[in-house]
């Protein structure tokens, strides 16, 4: 005898393939933001082909893409004409990690650590107007890692602390954060689940946390959510075996979906770091990438194709790739959904 199917299965299988391969496309493209090259571009260039063709998400911007002032504002320009709500993403936290800076042209801003010493939170209101004034709305920070460990170079070495006491680093984080979205620009704490007791450089390789890692960690995301200012969290490629003593943390689906969503109660985007750092880069292929961070519960992909010439991957490989995923039912178009629903959300802000 044939099996009885309900017509509401009907329906619901019918609704999950209805979306044509190019709408599926789009979808998967605004999961990603994707780094280029050049400092000009025009209807021509292929980041704006790519824009266009599979909706991504956004862009990151770094020194290479910036000469001056006004180059700047003529590329963010054309990269907003290509699309409405393009996240135009870049590192400006201040010290050491400013894309604008003196050099092409920009304004010089203290380090977190720096700004925790003398109390002046007031230069975030000018970075934030900075931004606005040349096109970014989504500035990766601020850092909410503590400085726990002395010998650490990426955080604590590069003075992009708060410091070591949890409640400074979510005072200082509060201001960086109003003062972003006071102009319109989006914001991302960094680097989930704590990286300032880290000894490594997970730009470098594997990155192991475990032993020297605090749950005090944990408590500036806890506040910030809390409080309902968080825009964005960006998850790190540390590994964690108190917290997944398989995956790192931006591949981990204990972590993002057990850890910051579950525990912590964090219902916004959640964005990788690089994944293309040598933390990943040397023990995952960019399939097995893909597929755990979207099973990890990542939204947004972060491809920079910055740190090595040979790892550039073009957004097609990216998107293809994906789309294999899914076909091989190795990914779900819900979960790729689900993630466009909070892209969307958070794009709502700008």
């Amino acid at each position: 005898m044939l099996k009885k199917i309900s017509f509401g299965v009907l329906i619901a299988s019918a609704l999950l393939f209805a979306e044509t391969k190019a709408q599926i496309e789009k979808l998967i493209g605004n999961m990603f933001i994707v780094g280029f090259e050049g400092q000009k571009i025009d209807s021509n260039s292929q980041i704006i082909k790519d824009i266009q063709k599979y909706n991504l998400a956004g862009v990151i911007l770094f020194s290479k893409n910036i000469e001056s002032p006004k180059q700047l504002k003529n590329l963010t320009n054309k990269l907003h004409s290509s699309k409405d709500k393009l996240l135009i993403a870049i590192d400006q936290e201040g010290g050491k990690v400013q894309r604008l800076s003196p050099k092409n042209g920009f304004r010089a801003y203290s380090s977190a650590t720096t700004v925790a010493q003398n109390g002046k939170v007031g230069q975030y209101n000018t970075m934030a107007k900075e931004l606005h004034s040349m096109g970014i709305n989504f500035n990766l920070a601020p850092v909410v890692d503590l400085a726990l460990n002395p010998k650490n170079r990426v955080i604590v070495g590069l003075k992009r602390s708060f410091g070591s006491d949890p409640k400074n680093a979510t005072n200082y984080a509060s201001s960086f954060i109003k003062s972003m979205n006071r102009y319109s620009v989006l914001t991302s704490i960094k680097h989930f689940p704590g990286h300032g007791s880290s000894l490594g450089d997970t730009h470098k390789g594997f990155v192991d946390v475990t032993n020297d890692w605090k749950y005090k960690e944990l408590e500036p995301y806890q506040e910030l959510i809390e409080s309902g200012m968080v825009d964005s969290v960006m998850v790190a490629h540390v590994y964690n075996k108190k917290i997944d003593a398989q995956y790192p943390a931006s591949l981990s689906n204990k972590t993002i979906n057990g850890l910051l969503r579950s525990q912590l109660g964090y219902n916004g985007v959640v964005i990788s770091d690089d994944l293309q750092m040598r933390a990943i880069s040397q023990h995952y292929t960019l399939q097995n990438t893909i597929k755990l961070a979207i099973n990890s519960g990542m939204d947004i992909l972060l491809f920079c194709n910055q740190l090595n010439p040979k790892q550039r991957v073009s957004t097609q490989t990216l998107i293809d790739t994906t789309y294999a995923l899914l076909q091989n039912k190795e990914i779900s178009l819900e979960q790729i959904k689900q993630a466009n629903q909070r892209i969307n959300q958070l794009k709502s802000k700008i």
